[in-house]
């Protein structure tokens, strides 16, 4: 994937910053009359869609295991205490 229409620092932002970024297209793209000059804004925003996609997944992931992780715990804890 070329991301060359992307910022350097687009990996460094949070999700919820990709998201505005990626409300801040679709805008400019819904007040454009003329749809072949938005094709470079077009591939832009599936890029980005595909960055926020794996951001999520990473952040879903990362939250699934901490909850497992703190469930673990409070399990121990509780057979410590019977």
């Amino acid at each position: 994937m070329n991301e060359k229409n992307l910022p350097d620092d687009i990996h460094l932002k949070s999700l919820k910053e990709l998201m505005t970024l990626a409300n801040k297209i679709i805008e400019n793209l819904e007040n454009k009359k003329d749809l072949e000059s938005s094709l470079d804004e077009y591939q832009k925003l599936l890029k980005l869609n595909i960055l926020i996609e794996k951001k999520f997944q990473t952040s879903s992931k990362e939250i699934a295991d901490k909850s497992k992780s703190t469930i673990k715990d409070i399990l121990k804890k509780n057979e410590k205490k019977t």
